[in-house]
């Protein structure tokens, strides 16, 4: 066995194309970041309102 082998470890080469994964990973991070973003927003905002009057 050689040193340079290309092929990624756990034998991924072998099972065939890996699909494009990078659209659900975009997805899911809106998913997460759109809820969290606005929960960050209204949370400012609300404690501008406590603290200011």
């Amino acid at each position: 066995m050689s040193t340079s082998d290309s092929s990624p470890p756990g034998g991924a080469a072998a099972d065939g194309p890996v699909p494009d994964r990078r659209p659900l990973i975009v997805f899911a991070w809106v998913w997460v970041g759109a809820p969290l973003a606005y929960g960050l927003y209204e949370l400012v905002r609300k404690a501008t309102q406590l603290f200011t009057g």
